[in-house]
């Protein structure tokens, strides 16, 4: 009896034992030595703020690892840090978990990533890393490996784990980060992740940027870290993405058109939209590797009662019609109404895009250019645009010709359309998002 009473309490004795928390001394920066034996390329820094830091936060953070579970976690050095616990209480609503380190490069989080991130079991994970690297003069080459690891770690991790790769902000060379090797850099992230819908790739770089490429001023006083403005900017980049994922943004838009207007989108699903069949294209005698892939459709689908297209690019999500990020960076194809519109119209929408969103309302059949205007253009002047948050495009259409104005500022005055067409929504590159999509018929 003795003995059945001890067999019977020792696996609950061993698994207290597993459940104690690790000793401070196991999360210490590693020795040189110990680093010698580690995973990833470039030294690990040495100076008394970062010792500092890493040997004090990641044993806190051992004893939060049942409280952050689930929790949307991201990972990163002093800029990702200075979000605080709180994110500003940039994100209401969500479970967050910061896992920045000041000082930290892409080493260290690779060597981290178990235990500060995947022990989290995280919801998904927003990536900032780089920056310290660069300064510190570890080889491009090398931290585009560091993160490849880190890349092949998450997804074994977790293959349906969303994460988002911001890129590598702006800073300057008074810095010892040349614009250059960051967008050297970013370039070698962005290729790691193309392809793959498990990542998104975030234009941070251009949200930030100035004409030279450097940080502003006004949002990075030092021209490396953030102000309060410049994380509230950060954060509205991030909001349209984590609202796709179905983190913010989970109440129905709820919109009724105008007097005299009907409904092109209905908010629950994508019935009157399809693809139409596009012509047949030539391919390049010499094709460019960084060519945008250019949609073929060969056979017309309708997507009626469905919440999605066929290859899932275009959504309907709580009143918003996503096109979502495409997974090569760049593809280009068009959604359409089923519907044509021969007379003259009033078209009205609202629409939302992420840091260098390249989009377009196609007008019966030219494109008007509907993107995050005052990075990508081509109306960089407009006063009233609001990045990243919601704008109301009017189109006119009388006699063949577009009158098209943003927020109440004109930007096309007579564009020509012809006699006839469907409406249609371009996705080329980032994520962009309409809603409230109504349309007028004129009598004449």
């Amino acid at each position: 009896m003795r003995f059945f009473f001890v067999c019977l309490l020792m696996p609950m004795i061993l698994g207290l034992n597993a459940a104690e928390p690790k000793p401070a001394e196991y999360f210490a920066l590693p020795t040189p030595e110990a680093e010698a034996t580690l995973p990833g390329e470039g030294a690990l820094r040495r100076y008394d703020g970062y010792v500092k830091r890493w040997n004090t936060i990641r044993p806190q953070w051992a004893t939060e690892v049942a409280k952050d579970q689930g929790a949307v976690v991201f990972l990163g050095d002093s800029i990702t840090q200075g979000w605080g616990a709180d994110f500003k209480k940039s994100f209401e609503g969500m479970k967050l978990a910061n896992r920045g380190i000041g000082g930290d490069t892409t080493r260290g989080m690779l060597i981290r990533l178990q235990e500060d991130v995947l022990s989290l079991h995280p919801k998904a994970v927003v990536l900032l890393m780089g920056t310290n690297d660069i300064e510190v003069e570890v080889p491009v080459e090398a931290i585009g490996r560091n993160f490849q690891k880190i890349v092949a770690a998450l997804k074994a991790h977790d293959p349906k784990m969303p994460v988002i790769v911001c890129r590598i902000f702006p800073s300057s060379t008074t810095k010892k980060r040349p614009k250059e090797t960051i967008l050297a850099v970013n370039e070698l992230m962005a290729a790691a992740v193309k392809g793959d819908p498990q990542f998104t790739v975030l234009d941070t770089y251009a949200l930030f940027a100035n004409a030279e490429g450097d940080a502003i001023p006004a949002l990075f006083p030092d021209l490396l870290h953030l102000n309060p403005a410049g994380y509230a900017k950060w954060a509205s980049a991030l909001r349209p993405v984590f609202a796709t994922l179905g983190y913010l943004d989970t109440q129905a838009d709820e919109f009724k058109p105008e007097p005299g207007f009907v409904s092109l989108f209905n908010g629950k699903d994508l019935t009157g939209w399809g693809y139409r069949v596009t012509p047949p294209r030539k391919a390049p005698k010499v094709p460019k590797p960084d060519a945008p892939l250019v949609v073929e459709i060969k056979t017309e689908e309708k997507f009626d009662g469905q919440t999605a297209s066929s290859d899932g690019r275009y959504r309907a999500i709580n009143g918003r019609l996503v096109i979502t990020t495409p997974a090569e960076g760049r593809r280009i194809q068009a959604l359409s109404t089923q519907q044509e519109f021969p007379q003259d119209f009033i078209l009205k929408l609202e629409f939302r895009p992420t840091p260098n969103t390249d989009s377009g309302v196609y007008l019966r059949k030219p494109q008007l250019q509907c993107r995050d205007y005052l990075v990508a253009g081509p109306y960089k002047d407009l006063k009233k645009f609001k990045p990243q948050d919601w704008n109301e495009l009017v189109v006119t259409v009388k006699g063949g010709v577009a009158h098209a104005e943003c927020n109440g500022e004109v930007i096309e005055d007579a564009l020509k359309v012809p006699e006839t067409g469907p409406i249609g929504l371009e996705g080329d590159r980032g994520q962009m998002e309409y809603r409230r999509l109504q349309i007028k018929t004129l009598t004449k």
